[in-house]
């Protein structure tokens, strides 16, 4: 298939080689960047309306929705390539609400619009693992989904569209939330004076177990927190689970409260952090690090 991909940086590059590796045409615009390395055997075109116009299937990867709002009806936006038959994916992770307005406005143009925003990290794009969580109408999905069977592994079809949208940001609300329960009972368990990794390898064998705590757990422990997913890319996750929560006037205390100490992590210059630094904010409130005890047991 002729498949045009807008947003080749840490995720979208990896899934455009993936694509590009099972034998499909990708023709990438180059308004902003030039082809990035290990992707040079796509076409590059000058904007994302001659993307548009070369492609049958228009993925989006971008950060935020005012990016794919600009990518989408800006100037030598995609909705000045589009004609009947085509199908626009927005595979980025944006507001529910803004994606059931776009999906309006691309479906007037005789397209089909799915979004599929997805999760797993670089790590899940890069091995073609990622979860992606779709809205759109059946047969939109099932043309889609030889592309999504490439790209993933959990693709599961939520509903009409801005429900896979909804899917991501409650995604992100779980994450978030366990994220700060593992902070919070490591931190608990040492300054108890308990051995947090040794607390944790008992949690992990109890109801209480969770990849969170597997994973994210162990970097809490050993204080690696190079990214994985950045603090601040979750923290724009909570934002669009906390303005949508606002406008459908419904309350998520934790939520809310998880974000605070996202903001907290951010004041220390914590931005760029893996979001399981999370535990570094609740440490500087506590005045007390759990890799204290650990890093002297060590050595």
């Amino acid at each position: 298939m002729k498949i045009g991909l807008i947003g080749t940086g840490i995720m979208g590059l990896p899934m455009a080689q993936n694509l590009r590796n099972a034998g499909h045409q990708l023709y990438v615009s180059t308004h902003r960047s030039p082809v990035p390395a290990g992707l040079q055997e796509a076409e590059a075109c000058a904007n994302p309306a001659e993307v548009a116009r070369a492609a049958e299937i228009i993925i989006l990867m971008v950060p935020d929705t005012p990016q794919v709002e600009a990518v989408l009806f800006g100037d030598n936006g995609v909705a000045e390539g589009l004609e009947n038959g085509k199908v626009v994916i927005d595979m980025s992770s944006i507001s529910p609400l803004a994606t059931k307005v776009f999906a309006k406005r691309i479906n007037a143009l005789g397209a089909e619009y799915l979004d599929a925003p997805v999760s797993g990290g670089e790590v899940g794009a890069k091995a073609g693992t990622l979860s992606i969580m779709v809205g759109g109408n059946e047969g939109a999905f099932a043309r889609a989904k030889p592309l999504f069977e490439i790209m993933g592994k959990n693709i599961t079809l939520v509903g009409g569209n801005g429900d896979g949208q909804t899917a991501k940001v409650a995604n992100q609300i779980v994450v978030a939330l366990n994220i700060e329960a593992v902070s919070e009972a490591l931190l608990f368990a040492s300054r108890a004076g308990a051995d947090p990794e040794r607390v944790r390898e008992a949690l992990m064998g109890g109801f209480a177990s969770s990849k969170v705590l597997d994973v994210h757990g162990e970097r809490m422990v050993k204080g690696t927190f190079d990214p994985g997913f950045r603090i601040a890319l979750h923290q724009k996750d909570l934002n669009l689970a906390l303005s949508g929560a606002k406008e459908l006037a419904l309350n998520l205390p934790n939520t809310a409260t998880t974000q605070q100490i996202f903001s907290t992590c951010v004041a220390l210059g914590g931005d760029g952090w893996d979001h399981s630094g999370m535990i570094k904010g609740l440490e500087h409130m506590s005045n007390h690090s759990i890799r204290d005890r650990y890093n002297e047991t060590e050595g």
